[in-house]
């Protein structure tokens, strides 16, 4: 498959941090050309935050972008989306059972053995990392490097795409893309100060120039 060279995550916790409403953030990255978005929550999913997960869902669909969900499958079903896993999360073949032969599913890998397992699953991508230090997950992996990403993504991964993810940035972006990454996963630097729609669409468009030039 094909992935979007960006893969913009849209995680409730940072952009609650910068008072940033994660339903108007979605519009933004969307208007602002993104062609994938991931909903990732960490805390409970209250009837609040599944109506907002729902709500993304219906404007991804409606603007022809891919949606998908982090660590839940049983969601991802219920709003039409793919799925991202984690290692301790629902296993890859368990999730498919769940959501069908058609759906997205990607998987987080760490290390050269957690790829070579991947290769097996019944997967779409691979998403692998981190390749920098990064601030949006505590208690955090080693950053592998771009060596190891260059590694996996020309040998390990088995012909499926490799979403770099951990730390990339404006400034780091076109080392990974380089190193041969499909896709660059992004948090913090798609988020501007202030975190307002405007601001969010403009960076979101000066990621997609990034990405395309």
């Amino acid at each position: 498959m094909t992935l979007p060279r960006l893969y913009p995550i849209l995680d409730t916790e940072s952009l609650v941090r910068r008072r940033c409403d994660v339903v108007q953030a979605a519009e933004a990255m969307l208007a602002g050309g993104a062609r994938i978005l991931q909903f990732r929550h960490k805390g409970d999913y209250t009837r609040e935050v599944f109506d907002r997960l729902r709500t993304i869902a219906a404007l991804c669909h409606g603007a022809g972008a891919a949606f998908v969900v982090n660590d839940r499958a049983d969601l991802a079903g219920l709003v039409d989306a793919g799925v991202h896993l984690g290692q301790d999360d629902l296993p890859p073949s368990d999730a498919r059972r769940i959501l069908g032969p058609q759906r997205l599913i990607g998987l987080s890998t760490h290390n050269s053995e957690q790829l070579s397992a991947a290769r097996t699953e019944p997967i779409n991508y691979i998403a692998f990392g981190p390749v920098f230090a990064t601030r949006s997950k505590t208690n955090a992996d080693r950053p592998v490097g771009l060596d190891s990403l260059s590694l996996a993504t020309f040998t390990d991964a088995g012909g499926l795409p490799v979403v770099a993810v951990g730390g990339i940035t404006r400034e780091n972006a076109r080392q990974a893309l380089a190193a041969g990454a499909a896709s660059l996963a992004v948090i913090q630097d798609l988020l501007p100060e202030p975190c307002t729609p405007e601001g969010l669409r403009a960076r979101m468009e000066e990621w997609q120039r990034l990405v395309t030039n």
